[in-house]
């Protein structure tokens, strides 16, 4: 599934397990078909075809190490599928790509000081005029306001992942002066295509209404994320009636969970709901739970826990009958160019499985480049364009995106742990009246 393009040399030994995992080479600042490459510490070669010079640069800002990596390196293959079918070309734009890791090896995830690093690079690097990106809210939180401040930026963003709500608007769960700290200039830079956690979190809540739950004990990672959607989905419970029996926090790097599990059982929870990363040591806290819960407790989590191929890795026969929500739609219920988008691009993948999040990624390069070829060709005029995006038989379906940055278009789909594989279950577009109560 994570075939690599664009392998440069590399040196030392932690630049060389990034060429395994992320597939990342030279560039190093070189000028390279007519732009200038970002740096070969984080991103890959420069990768363009077509005749005559790039005008432009783009790139995307993913996490290519740890547990979920096979999804990210499966969505820059999808954003390289879609700039193959538009020839490189935005219009009467040549752009060219690179993709970005915010990963270290250490981390095994994303990592403040990389996403930091990356964001500045884009920033001063005159070539580059939108990003795709990033996969964590965590991650966007720091590079937002430094692609905000841009030279002739503001320099747009597309994220076809992130779903904490502060990113764009206020509301439970999200901190003091957010979202507009996010935007020192006063001018919106960043979009979303998929539900924010505010949808989620209610989604989530009626799933576990319509699941018959009656006692739910939420956790959270103590991440900006997973703080987000338990919130949110502890709110939207609320609102259903539906008792909330405890609301903590796990730690990542404890060796044991059996005490917390211990503490929740003590209330008489019938579920537990896991607000954060799978990275954030998941598939521990997935195994301890079922350990001393048994398996009559339903466990739930949200997109933090995907790839579930991860979780099934790390939490074994722990992680059947676990439903884990993803913001957005299922491949299979995509409309008939979301369709033909997995059927074409299925079929230059290993085994034809295609990940849903390669199909927002697609939908993500698709209104880049619509913005793009729609501008004046500066930062600030592709950004504008951004945030009048208007998409009709898109991927994704129609959808707009609002004066926050915000979609139009907010369903949640819910996965079941079956067999050990991903099944979908159903998915969730939760009313408005619910939502604003999250």
């Amino acid at each position: 599934m994570s075939r690599r393009f664009w392998l440069g040399t590399l040196v030392g030994v932690t630049a060389a397990l990034a060429l395994l995992a992320a597939g990342c080479g030279g560039g190093g600042g070189k000028s390279s078909k007519g732009v200038t490459a970002l740096p070969s510490s984080s991103c890959s070669d420069i990768y363009y075809q077509g005749g005559g010079n790039a005008d432009y640069l783009i790139a995307s800002d993913l996490p290519l190490q740890g547990s979920g990596r096979t999804q990210t390196v499966q969505m820059t293959e999808a954003i390289k599928f879609v700039l193959k079918q538009h020839n490189f070309k935005a219009g009467k734009y040549k752009v060219g790509y690179q993709s970005c890791d915010d990963a270290t090896a250490q981390a095994g995830k994303w990592a403040s000081e990389k996403c930091s690093a990356n964001a500045n690079a884009y920033a001063q690097n005159k070539s580059v005029v939108g990003v795709i990106g990033t996969f964590n809210s965590g991650c966007a939180e720091i590079v937002i306001p430094v692609l905000n401040r841009a030279p002739g930026g503001p320099v747009g963003m597309v994220s076809p992942a992130n779903t904490y709500v502060g990113l764009t608007h206020g509301g439970p769960g999200t901190a003091a002066g957010e979202p507009d700290k996010y935007y020192p200039t006063g001018k919106r830079n960043y979009i979303r295509i998929v539900a924010a956690d505010d949808f989620q979190g209610a989604a989530d809540a009626l799933n576990a209404q319509q699941l018959g739950l009656k006692k739910v004990y939420i956790l959270n990672d103590k991440e900006a994320y997973g703080q987000g959607v338990a919130t949110d989905f502890k709110n939207s419970l609320t609102q259903l009636g539906i008792t909330v029996a405890g609301f903590a926090a796990w730690n990542g790097k404890a060796s044991t969970y059996t005490g917390l599990a211990t503490k929740i059982k003590a209330t008489g929870a019938d579920s537990v709901f896991l607000g954060g990363l799978i990275c954030e040591n998941g598939g521990k806290v997935v195994k301890d739970l079922r350990s001393v819960l048994g398996k009559s407790v339903t466990l739930l989590a949200p997109d933090g826990f995907t790839p579930i191929s991860a979780v099934v890795s790390g939490a074994g026969a722990s992680a059947e009958g676990m439903y884990v929500s993803v913001a957005g739609q299922p491949n299979e219920n995509l409309p008939a160019n979301g369709k033909t988008f997995v059927k074409d691009f299925g079929a230059t993948q290993k085994g034809g499985s295609v990940d849903p999040y390669s199909s927002y990624a697609a939908q993500a390069t698709e209104v880049l480049l619509t913005a793009i070829a729609n501008s004046d060709g500066t930062r600030t005029g592709i950004t504008d364009q951004l945030l009048k995006t208007k998409v009709t038989n898109g991927i994704l379906g129609n959808f707009t995106i609002n004066a926050n940055g915000d979609t139009s278009a907010n369903p949640v789909t819910m996965y079941l742990i079956k067999g050990g594989k991903q099944t979908t279950y159903k998915t969730i577009t939760p009313p408005q009246s619910l939502v604003g109560k999250a």
